[in-house]
């Protein structure tokens, strides 16, 4: 289970992503610079108890929402060099390096798991307290025995998402998960793939909206 600290963090998140966000190909980007604010998003467990796992959704003006898979570890992560965010200082932890989680091979294992029922989706700032509000809609087609892990195979970042490609062990075909970075409102859970992720995420007017974070490709 995860420990969430109420401590500082220097720099920020967000400080950081105002740096990141603009180097991606999927920002869509503004005049003035960005402004990303904290909008919503998830947590998952780490089942060793090492690494901090987010999916953050952050708004940038009126219109663009992100979707920023985090994970905050203790140490570098080798070969991670091109997915690292940044480091912070944290009040209680010291120094965290911050990954564009999408390429770290936890938070993949993670979602793998959520997607296939053996993980639940946690509230992001409250220990220990699964967060109703994100619908999971499973994988029937794949591993259904809890046995299987996944391994991350290649990680390409496309004009509004990333497609994260895994393998399940003893699987005989590759599975890609579509990390959806420029979120659009849909009406209900229902999206074109053969599972999703489904939640909601604030705003900048106050009023909140739901569509898909995560689908597997069919």
């Amino acid at each position: 289970m995860a420990v969430i600290h109420r401590t500082t963090m220097q720099p920020t998140k967000l400080e950081l992503l105002a740096t990141w966000l603009p180097t991606r190909d999927w920002y869509t980007g503004r005049e003035e610079g960005p402004s990303p604010a904290k909008a919503g998003g998830f947590r998952l467990d780490d089942p060793a108890g090492e690494v901090g796992i987010e999916f953050m959704v952050v708004t940038d003006g009126p219109e663009a929402a992100y979707l920023v898979p985090l994970t905050y570890r203790g140490a570098p992560l080798d070969g991670a060099e091109h997915a690292l965010i940044g480091t912070s200082e944290h009040g209680v932890l010291g120094t965290r390096w911050i990954y564009d989680g999408a390429h770290d091979p936890v938070l993949v294992g993670q979602l793998y798991a959520l997607l296939h029922g053996r993980a639940v989706a946690q509230a992001q700032s409250v220990n220990d307290t699964p967060d109703p509000t994100v619908s999971v809609t499973p994988d029937e087609d794949g591993d259904a025995s809890g046995a299987a892990d996944a391994e991350l195979v290649r990680v390409t970042d496309r004009s509004d998402h990333t497609a994260v490609v895994v393998r399940a062990s003893g699987a005989p075909e590759e599975l890609t998960l579509r990390v959806r970075r420029v979120l659009r409102a849909t009406e209900g859970d229902g999206l074109p793939g053969r599972a999703q992720v489904t939640a909601d995420w604030l705003l900048p007017d106050g009023n909140t909206t739901r569509g898909a974070y995560i689908s597997v490709d069919v």
